[in-house]
């Protein structure tokens, strides 16, 4: 019973949330343990969404969204260190795989379920449907996953919490800001601020003993690949999801429902990669799938911005087909390769500093989204308020352009990269393999 603008506090509060506590996560696995933190922040994540369903004013629902985005901070990397640890390097791309899937999919399955349940049910089912989930993900953890970690004994790095929440904080409510009618100016002080304040904590965990994000693993040249030109793509790739769903419903005049269902065939192509994943990076290695994958996006994201009211369906349905063929091929790269050259001690470090760029990544994308929707609406003279369907064609082919942007820093990759964990020879022969 209020306006949707005056619920952005809760989507705001849940990032900001995660942003603050996702560099904590390392220092807590290691002092309790990665299956007691990951088990018991799927408990109070799933406690949160039952306080989300039942909220009845604004307040209530932002409030449980804090504490959602508490448990979130510290299931989500625990989750995935879990799953690295102790994995052996021609183990990695095929555990990768198959944890990044159900993320991969989640944001493209997430606009035609969400459309179903808020067109024919209730918005609090949103929320309510994490319960059975996070009951039997609870059990599954105590059951399955070792207690990795327990009783190290590193020292919290205060300062560097502080410093670290308080920069990812300021860039998260600016990034929020920014897509926000109105609030250029009030975005632009919040992350000028979050960049002073990153300069600092990187500064100080330079010089930390113990520091709370250890940068020194951007000296692995895959690693540093995959955070400075990765993110960059990732943010362009991820624009996709909360451009296209718009253009479905204000540009095109469709309902949730339906915009939903034709961005469900996005979903169809990250499952229909899958399989193939493996085979395509041991075939090609990282380097090549890198730089040719990333010109099949770019190309089906521009593609993105020809469709049109009248666009016939089954190329529509192509068009989102292809790009979520090629954005699961790039994501589960991105992230394999990540990790591909990162040694065990060095890999819960590792995991925390990418966790925390992705999270910076996920709040960049829906800015970029929205501010290429705006420079497309400014240049054609239009309303904020009421964007066409021409205004959604500029702002993809902007997008396009960013992921074109990327390429730089893939191409100084080494063609053999990674290929301990893909098993691509360089140089080798075709008819060899």
């Amino acid at each position: 019973g209020v306006r949707a603008v005056d619920l952005s506090a809760g989507m705001t509060s849940y990032l900001v949330t995660l942003a603050v506590l996702i560099p904590v996560s390392s220092w807590t696995a290691e002092r309790f343990g990665t299956r007691e933190v990951f088990g018991w922040a799927i408990a109070v994540f799933t406690f949160a969404s039952v306080l989300c369903g039942l909220a009845q004013t604004a307040e209530q629902f932002t409030l449980a969204r804090i504490l959602q985005g508490a448990g979130g901070a510290m299931m989500v990397p625990v989750g995935r260190l879990a799953a690295l640890r102790g994995v052996e390097k021609k183990d990695l791309m095929r555990t990768i795989a198959f944890i990044t899937w159900p993320g991969l999919v989640a944001p493209v399955i997430g606009p035609p379920l969400g459309g179903l349940i808020t067109a024919y049910a209730s918005w609090r089912w949103i929320f309510l449907l994490n319960v059975p989930l996070g009951i039997a993900g609870f059990f599954l953890v105590r059951a399955h996953v070792r207690n990795h970690g327990v009783g190290q004994k590193r020292p919290f790095d205060a300062p560097g919490f502080v410093l670290s929440g308080a920069a990812l904080a300021a860039v998260m409510v600016g990034l929020e800001l920014v897509g926000r009618e109105g609030s250029l100016g009030e975005a632009g002080l919040y992350l000028l601020a979050g960049l002073v304040l990153g300069v600092i904590a990187v500064w100080h965990a330079r010089r930390a003993a113990h520091p709370m994000l250890d940068f020194s693993v951007l000296r692995i040249p895959t690693f540093r690949v995959t955070v400075f030109s990765g993110t960059l793509s990732r943010i362009g790739i991820s624009v996709t999801p909360f451009l296209a769903p718009l253009m479905f419903q204000q540009g095109f005049g469709l309902n949730a429902f339906q915009s939903g269902l034709l961005f469900l065939a996005a979903a169809l192509g990250n499952i229909g990669m899958k399989p193939m994943t493996s085979a395509v990076l041991r075939r090609f290695g990282f380097r090549n799938v890198s730089l040719g994958n990333l010109l099949v996006v770019g190309a089906a994201t521009f593609a993105c911005g020809l469709l049109a009211p009248d666009t016939a369906v089954p190329l529509i349905l192509m068009t989102m087909a292809v790009y979520g063929l090629s954005r699961s091929m790039q994501f589960t790269a991105l992230v394999t390769l990540a990790f591909a050259d990162v040694p065990a001690d060095k890999m819960s470090n590792a995991n925390i500093l990418f966790n925390t760029v992705f999270q910076l990544a996920m709040g960049l994308r829906v800015a970029a989204g929205a501010l290429a929707l705006h420079v497309a609406v400014w240049l054609h003279g239009g309303d904020a308020a009421k964007p066409h369907a021409a205004d959604f064609s500029l702002a993809f082919m902007l997008t396009a352009a960013l992921i074109l942007i990327s390429l730089g820093g893939y191409w100084r990759l080494r063609p053999d990269a990674g290929a301990q964990v893909s098993g691509h020879k360089a140089g080798e022969p075709s008819s060899a393999r």
